[in-house]
């Protein structure tokens, strides 16, 4: 006995429905039409996967070129400097995830060079020896070293495209324009800094707006005692929210501690609020195929009458009648969307490949190094994801069925058979 054989009958039919016949012209053409609703719930569906690898991609992108640069976690002495930052970092790594810590100051200044060009920047004083336990600014440093950064030596060390726009070179000097006094305020002051060393960190906002000086001279500039606190770097990255939560309870004194994405809680959010909507935007494709989905069954239905009228007369009930077609309907949503899933995974997982061939086909770039920061598109496949966009897609052809099949279910044995 076949396995079909053992399939309760509804299963049966709507198989036999699926795969329409093709006798007649009018079976043909349903089975056609049951075939592009397959394809274009199958094309929405990876088209989907593909969108938000990509895009996932962009995000563990940047994320990562962003905390090569800034910590996993900051923590600030409220009400002044940590003058004994020593200490702060001991009671840190008493946390196990905490694998590194550096102290550090920030103020905001203009740099000129030559009279002529004037930018705003970022300005952080670090000690070069412990800045490599908390970021990767000492193996970004493309000319030049951190290590020439030396208390009172009056060096700095610029990021890539802020030396370009100053027109400056390792040895060259930088003027700093910043208050007297730092944050307390006063006559604007000018220093001479000397460029020890050139970054590339890959993101064009740190690239063209930071720079480092030692501890001591940023100390310095600010008039204050200590540093303004510690940048820490945990194990795994992802657990810095419930990392930091967990040194905000355990840590004596009077602490402010924040985790990276609080840190940059806007970016972050607006990333989240863009995968939604293109999310939402990409679902209205396998929708529009459900729709067709939809068109599809209702032509089965009303070319099925005589079947129906047949299996009501055998006993069928209303029931069973609804479950033939919502198989039928099932199955197109089913196996489109799992030879989208196939499709989409496929090319998600290989897109490092075929973007390159695609780009010597055409012969195009799509991303330049001149113009963007990384030059390959990424892809960062989530299973989450996937089942998430399976799920829909099912549901939507699930969801497609029901009209049909309840119309079906509603057809009269007698007035289906009168014109046969």
């Amino acid at each position: 006995m076949s396995f079909t054989h053992k399939m309760p009958f509804e299963w049966q039919v709507g198989l036999r429905y699926t795969r329409a016949g093709r006798r007649s012209g009018r079976n043909t053409f349903i089975s056609f039409i049951s075939a592009i609703s397959m394809a274009g719930i199958g094309l929405g569906v990876a088209a989907l996967i593909i969108v938000l690898s990509v895009y996932n991609g962009f995000q563990k992108e940047v994320t990562a070129r962003m905390l090569s640069v800034l910590g996993h976690i900051e923590i600030y002495q409220m009400g002044g400097p940590m003058t004994d930052w020593h200490a702060t970092a001991r009671s840190a790594f008493a946390n196990p995830e905490v694998t590194g810590a550096a102290p550090f100051v920030e103020l905001q200044a203009l740099l000129a060079h030559g009279g002529d060009v004037l930018r705003p920047a970022i300005v952080r004083g670090i000690l070069p020896e412990e800045e490599g336990k908390v970021s990767d600014i000492p193996r970004q440093v493309k000319q030049g070293s951190l290590a020439g950064l030396k208390a009172g030596e009056q060096a700095i060390v610029l990021g890539i495209e802020l030396a370009r726009a100053l027109d400056v070179k390792v040895g060259g000097k930088v003027a700093m324009a910043l208050s007297e006094g730092g944050l307390s305020g006063g006559t604007p002051a000018m220093r001479t800094f000397t460029v020890a060393g050139i970054f590339e960190a890959g993101h064009n906002e740190f690239d063209s707006s930071l720079a480092y000086v030692h501890l001591a001279d940023g100390q310095q500039l600010l008039n204050l005692a200590g540093p303004y606190g510690l940048r820490l770097k945990i194990e795994d990255m992802d657990q810095a929210p419930e990392v930091a939560f967990q040194l905000k309870q355990s840590m004596p004194g009077d602490l402010l501690v924040r985790d990276w994405s609080k840190l940059n809680a806007n970016w972050f959010a607006a990333v989240q609020t863009q995968k939604r909507m293109m999310f939402i935007i990409l679902t209205l494709i396998i929708a529009v195929a459900a729709f067709n989905l939809v068109a599809t069954l209702v032509m089965t239905v009303t070319d099925k009458q005589a079947d129906i009228a047949i299996l009501r007369t055998l006993g069928a009930s209303p029931r069973s009648i609804m479950k033939v077609f919502m198989v039928q309907g099932a199955l197109v949503g089913v196996v489109g969307t799992a030879l989208g899933v196939a499709g989409g995974v496929l090319i998600a997982m290989n897109v490092g490949t075929i973007v390159p061939a695609i780009e010597t086909l055409l012969g195009l770039k799509f991303l330049s190094k001149d113009i963007y920061f990384i030059s390959a598109v990424p892809s960062d496949l989530r299973w989450g994801d996937v089942a998430a966009i399976g799920g829909t897609a099912v549901g939507l052809a699930f969801v497609a069925t029901l009209y049909p099949s309840w119309w079906a279910a509603r057809v009269k044995p007698a007035e289906a058979l009168r014109y046969e």
